[in-house]
């Protein structure tokens, strides 16, 4: 297991990607100021490793809002498509388990869960898309109620057509062009 810790020359370089990042996409986060950003995430190591995570993934991390009731910043994933480093996974273990050929390597929930993140949520996901066009190309795991989950689907999300759309398929499906989009509270 990786050690959840972050070298000083690496978190510095995050942050900075992060900054870089939060200035070039104001519209995301309207009324928020980077430096209470930065002063969070410098107080918060592990989250700063679970950022660097869903950087080093290609998730391309950015402040989408701030929950005052909880007094915390909101990240999501905001890349334009899937993330590259979390696709071709199906849902879940129990999903991953179930198949007897070609499993993949690994599942969204499981490398959400090693990552310290969680999947988006439908209503998440389309929060997201208020904020921009993404997943034009690609579509994304969304955490599935529990209801569909036990008769054996998963839904997903994409944008196409200028639409969102959620859909459904069996869990222990996987494609190149399917990952996950997560979510960090920091």
């Amino acid at each position: 297991m990786t050690t959840k810790e972050l070298s000083q020359e690496q978190r510095e370089e995050l942050i900075n990607t992060l900054q870089v990042r939060f200035e070039k996409n104001t519209s995301r986060h309207e009324g928020l100021d980077w430096a209470n950003v930065q002063a969070r995430l410098e107080a918060n190591k592990e989250k700063l490793w679970s950022l660097h995570e869903m950087e080093a993934t290609g998730g391309e991390p950015d402040v989408v809002g701030y929950d005052a009731n909880t007094d915390e910043f909101i990240f999501y994933d905001c890349s334009a498509e899937s993330p590259k480093g979390r696709r071709s996974l199906c849902y879940d273990r129990e999903a991953w388990e179930a198949r007897k050929n070609h499993k993949p390597e690994n599942t969204a929930m499981d490398v959400a869960k090693e990552m310290g993140i969680e999947l988006l949520t439908e209503e998440q996901y389309r929060q997201l898309q208020e904020l921009g066009k993404f997943d034009l190309k690609t579509s994304s795991w969304v955490q599935t109620p529990d209801n569909i989950r036990k008769l054996g689907g998963a839904i997903f999300c994409d944008r196409r057509y200028d639409m969102v759309f959620m859909y459904h398929n069996g869990a222990e499906s996987y494609y190149a062009a399917r990952g996950f989009r997560g979510s960090l509270r920091v």
